[in-house]
């Protein structure tokens, strides 16, 4: 269970990411949970103060005998009491006794994992908002730039590219949101003990879980229960919705690079090579790594929906599965979005060839606007029915749209060439392409900033 790896992704700075799905980083995670957990009961007098404060010093990865962890996993066959067993001897003989105290397995392992999760998620938010950073100079510069807007896979009506990049970003923030105001449901600590009815703490359980939270920066489950998943689908699901919109970017730039439409590359550097056999490839690295990393991500969220009704108070298939799951859902969207952040930095953009590829309709693409402009004297009906029939005769006939408008009487009687030909021209049929290009670029600049500065603090 891991990402889609090709040569690309050697060379992509992951920005400590990778780290933190190692098992030093998932063993440190469960030492900060459990430190935490021996300050906050020495707060409310269930343990020894002093006793908190060497268990918050024993609690370094360092400290930890891994060697003799494992041995004593192979003996007792139980994946958290070794770790347990070598905390509790690095602490001295009195603090010791309060390892671990009134809390189970369960506590602290998916307290550790979602953690770290946190911690992976403030780097996700942060990519991200390089990545509007860079599809906000994207848009700006663009703003003017005229390419044929398709639907069904065939030329629509004119757009800028801005206002492409505009979809994008407006899909971007949305994540955004998304991903913050999730936070108080996914990122929580549960210390309720073996049920998660704090049998063995009673009520200052509760304000001991509350004060853990705190100190990790977390948020404090409302019923620490060990058989609720739903948060972690609904994570792994925001996480496919962020990789969708990737995706979107990803599937643009790698059909629009294909060589008949030419309208745009991914960066290239020289000396990369692209075929064993074939010279003169050059490959679209970057999006192929998030279109194949994006669609095994999807395929994680019904796993995680087929887990969440599993019965009683507690279930290691469960367990197994999101452990796993979660892990795999980072290492995917670690991928996407370095590739992700990696395309729009570098992204070659070829306006002459959208231009080219704006007019090779020679103005059917502006039909609606012929339309529109004659619907003024006849109605909306009728002036449709009259442009198709002309349009088809211009398909049919194989004759330059210009020509057949300007041949027919009732087009003629209400146009002059002049008009037909500034009615045909993709530059003057853009809608607020650039207006909405203008807004959006102005958009993903303050939410990178905004990103920004919630991170550093």
């Amino acid at each position: 269970m891991r990402a889609l790896y090709d040569s690309k992704s050697k060379t992509m700075n992951d920005r400590g990411i990778k780290y933190l799905l190692t098992n030093e980083a998932k063993y440190q995670a469960w030492l900060d949970v459990e430190a935490a957990l021996a300050k906050a009961q020495a707060e409310f007098g269930i343990i020894p103060s002093e006793a908190a404060k060497n268990i918050e010093l024993a609690c370094k990865l360092e400290n930890l005998d891994l060697k003799q962890m494992d041995i004593i996993q192979q003996k007792i066959g139980h994946g958290f009491v070794p770790f347990l067993k070598v905390l509790v001897k690095v602490c001295d003989q009195d603090s010791g006794k309060y390892v671990h105290y009134g809390v189970t397995t369960q506590n602290i392992q998916q307290s550790g994992q979602l953690l770290i999760m946190k911690r992976i998620h403030d780097r996700f938010l942060k990519v991200v908002g390089d990545i509007l950073k860079k599809l906000a100079v994207l848009d700006e510069d663009n703003k003017d730039t005229i390419l044929p807007g398709r639907t069904h896979g065939k030329h629509a009506i004119p757009i800028t590219y801005g206002y492409k990049v505009s979809v994008w970003i407006s899909e971007l923030m949305t994540s955004v949101e998304r991903m913050e105001e999730v936070q108080k449901r996914v990122f929580n600590i549960m210390m309720g003990g073996a049920v998660g009815a704090f049998n063995s703490s009673g009520e200052v359980g509760r304000k001991v879980q509350d004060r853990v939270a705190t100190l990790l920066g977390m948020h404090s489950m409302d019923i620490p229960s060990r058989n609720m998943s739903t948060h972690k689908v609904e994570y792994i699901m925001n996480l496919s919705l962020l990789a969708s919109t990737c995706h979107k970017i990803a599937e643009e730039v790698y059909y629009t690079s294909i060589e008949e439409f030419g309208e745009v590359s991914e960066g290239f550097q020289e000396g990369t090579i692209g075929s064993s056999t074939m010279p003169h490839k050059i490959n679209p690295k970057l999006s192929k790594g998030i279109i194949a990393n994006s669609q095994k991500l999807y395929s994680l969220v019904s796993m995680g929906l087929y887990s969440c009704p599993r019965p009683f108070e507690g279930d290691s298939t469960s367990y197994m599965l999101f452990d796993g799951t979660l892990e795999e859902a980072l290492s995917l969207t670690t991928e996407i979005l370095l590739r992700g952040e990696e395309l729009t930095r570098t992204l070659t953009i070829n306006k002459e060839r959208m231009s080219k590829n704006a007019l090779l309709n020679k103005g059917l693409d502006n039909s609606e606007f012929v339309m529109m402009e004659i619907a003024k004297k006849l109605g909306k009906d009728e002036a449709h029915s009259l442009v198709y029939e002309l349009v088809m005769q211009s398909y049919l006939e194989e004759k330059n749209y210009f020509d057949v408008l300007s041949e027919n009487p009732i087009i003629a009687e209400n146009f002059t060439d002049k008009q037909l030909k500034e009615m045909l021209d993709p530059k003057n049929y853009i809608g607020l392409s650039k207006q909405i290009a203008e807004e959006f670029s102005l958009k993903a600049k303050n939410m990178s900033k905004v990103i920004e500065k919630k991170i550093l603090n």
